[in-house]
């Protein structure tokens, strides 16, 4: 019986400053608990896999921070292929909720992220029933390691531009693979510089000297004897990266490399023995696993990362103490200042938006990926993907800031490697820029919604995200005293109004040039960066929205929903705050209304302060998954500084330094002293 997450204190010693602050919180702990995992029978599950890997030492992290590039990577390899053991030992569907437990429990410090996240779901996803027959189950069992080949020297976001090619030759039957300029080698892709024998390439496909665009193959690139590059591979690791040591990413040029015909993913288009080129669905589909990618990584990447920098700071912030607030007392915990609760309160707060529209996100998703593998209807694919591009650039920025704010609010300690937050920090900021740099997703989804804008002017109806737009929106906010600001609609309403105002102005600029004899191109470019701002507003809005929808539906759990609508109104406030030139520029908002809104979410740090805490242990994560000496759950951050401190390298090896070039000057001053 996997032991209780918020019991594991029991058996050890608390520090008194944490143990005061959990003590009686205004809401059970364990709901809330239950309800971030998504019910109760998740919890247990996943309490039952984190002991499972907790208890193996194979998984242990402890001193990972004192391990080198290929040490890192080569202790991640062992873990993927125990972690394999032990799924088959234990029964673990691949696709389970044990699996994904136990990847959140890992914390993506094992291997093979992009063989088993990206190169399995493309096979599946544009693969026939046969090729996925063929090959999923030997990815599954690894018997093959594959990965995902799409970026390239010079191309990334711009998929369009890629330059690799695989021109069918009828008289082989194969298709021949090249990488014809240095710009077109393929950069990045995880699991390829030192672990695959496969790859997912996207190439630039070519049957009887005409262009098809952009599609998958798979290509063997290493031996499955001795490991070697194949005849015309050329492969190879990338080198040093700002983090993600353990993972080999990768470079990969292709020179003449043959593949049979049934190696394209063919699902939805194939070639012919002729050459001929069939078409079964929508250009949109061979984009499909890299939205559903970008889904994924939303919540099991990008926003766990901010939660785990969340407790840490939080945590710590109530045992450190510094200063006296009142003359005459102790020194006060951090936390009690407000400086302290503006910079990390806010920062909780928007944990919470984010986990509940990634949840949200994950279901649509799971709408469209139904509707396309049963009915072949690809209807909702523009939708989610602007949605997934748009969020992802939000959710990556804000995460990314969110971090560093909360590593920066720990001090010096936050500065060590040792607490933890500077790994989270290196590792979410690289999700500003892989599955889509963050200005091109912006964009990506302002061209959706100049396309709803036109619908609009049609009269034509629009997707759910974006059918505010039709709808008649609110000249000035309604607000009159403080607590008018904690009423959702007022808020809501405000996002929407701001939302609709920045799409629409950037449409009308985007419009006038164009009627003005601009090109296209040209009128883009000139409205791009308004673009990319109404992008933003749009998706600050759906998260804002979304998050007052999951508040009302707690109603039935009236101590949860509480804590939830202020976390909710402080996340919105929050917002505003942040924002205010875009509520105060048309005079939807006056000074003295924007006053109200620093004083109510001012009053609500105070508020939330009191059970910050208990609302960070919520998390629920284990001691071994954040590895911070900071962090833990027993609040002892200086004595476990210290005591791993003391396990460096470094203070256990003969400094050579000393010997070469201290040791004799040093010597020449023994007689001067």
């Amino acid at each position: 019986m996997a032991p209780d997450g918020l019991d594991r204190a029991r058996h050890r010693a608390v520090n008194p400053d944490i143990d005061s602050e959990r003590q009686a919180p205004a809401f059970k702990v364990e709901k809330l608990v239950n309800l971030l995992d998504g019910g109760a029978q998740h919890t247990r599950t996943r309490r039952s896999v984190e002991h499972i890997i907790n208890s193996d030492d194979v998984f242990n992290q402890e001193n990972v921070y004192f391990l080198t590039q290929t040490e890192r990577y080569e202790v991640a390899v062992k873990r993927a292929v125990h972690l394999w053991l032990k799924m088959k030992e234990l029964g673990w569907a691949d696709d389970g909720p044990e699996i994904k437990a136990a990847f959140r429990v890992l914390g993506g410090n094992v291997a093979f992220s992009v063989h088993n996240g990206v190169f399995i779901l493309t096979i599946t996803e544009l693969g026939t029933d046969a090729q996925i027959a063929k090959w999923v189950p030997l990815a599954q069992d690894y018997h093959i390691i594959g990965t995902y080949a799409q970026t390239e020297l010079g191309h990334g976001t711009y998929l369009r531009g890629l330059e690799t090619t695989a021109s069918f030759d009828t008289s082989s039957q194969d298709f021949i693979l090249n990488t014809p300029e240095p710009s077109s080698i393929k950069w990045w892709p995880g699991d390829l510089g030192r672990s695959a024998s496969h790859a997912v390439v996207l190439a630039q496909l070519y049957t009887q000297g005409m262009c098809h665009g952009m599609h998958a193959f798979i290509v063997q690139i290493r031996s499955l004897v001795d490991h070697s590059a194949l005849p015309g591979v050329t492969i190879g690791d990338i080198g040093p990266k700002m983090a993600f040591e353990h993972v080999d990413n990768g470079y990969l040029m292709l020179q003449n490399v043959h593949i049979p015909r049934e190696n394209m993913l063919s699902r939805y288009s194939e070639v012919t023995s002729d050459g001929s080129y069939i078409k079964q669905g929508s250009d949109r589909i061979n984009y499909i696993s890299m939205v559903f990618t970008r889904v994924r990584i939303i919540a099991g990447e990008i926003m766990p990362l901010l939660s785990k920098a969340c407790v840490i700071a939080i945590r710590y912030s109530v045992v450190r103490r510094q200063s006296k607030l009142k003359p005459g007392e102790m020194e006060a915990k951090i936390l009690d200042y407000q400086t302290q609760q503006q910079k990390l309160l806010p920062q909780l707060a928007t944990t919470f938006a984010f986990h509940f529209m990634a949840s949200s996100l994950e279901t649509f998703c799971n709408q469209v990926k139904v509707q396309i593998k049963t009915e072949g209807d690809v209807l909702l694919l523009p939708e989610l993907h602007a949605l997934s591009a748009g969020l992802k650039a939000l959710i990556s920025e804000a995460c990314s800031a969110g971090v560093e704010v909360c590593r920066r609010a720990c001090g010096g300690h936050g500065y060590s490697m040792l607490s933890g937050l500077p790994s989270l920090y290196t590792r979410v900021v690289a999700s500003c820029t892989y599955e889509g740099e963050n200005t091109v997703m912006q964009l990506q989804t302002a061209r959706f919604l100049m396309k709803c804008l036109t619908r609009v002017d049609c009269g034509q109806p629009l997707p759910q995200s974006v059918s505010y737009l039709s709808e008649p929106i609110t000249l000035r906010c309604s607000a009159k005293e403080k607590s008018d600001f904690l009423k959702p609609f007022v808020y809501v309403e405000s996002y929407k109004q701001r939302a609709c105002r920045l799409i629409k102005d950037a449409g009308i600029k985007l419009q006038s040039l164009r009627q003005s004899g601009v090109e296209q191109y040209v009128a883009w470019n000139s409205t791009s960066v308004q673009l990319a701002k109404a992008a933003v507003a749009h998706c600050h809005y759906v998260v804002v929205k979304n998050f007052v929808e999951t508040m009302e539906g707690l109603k039935f759990e009236p101590e949860i929903q509480q804590v939830i609508k202020m976390l909710c109104d402080l996340y919105a406030l929050t917002g505003i705050l942040d924002n205010a030139g875009d509520f105060l520029y048309d005079g939807f908002m006056t000074g003295k209304q924007l006053d109200l809104v620093t004083t109510c979410q001012l009053d609500l740090l105070a508020v939330v302060r009191k059970n910050a805490i208990s609302i960070t242990d919520a998390f629920d994560y284990p001691d071994e998954q954040l590895n911070s000496a900071i962090g833990n759950y027993d609040g002892y951050a200086y004595q476990r500084l210290f005591q791993w401190a003391q396990k460096a390298p470094t203070n256990a090896k003969v400094n050579l330094a000393y010997e070469k070039y201290l040791k004799p000057r040093f010597q020449l001053a023994q007689s001067k002293l």
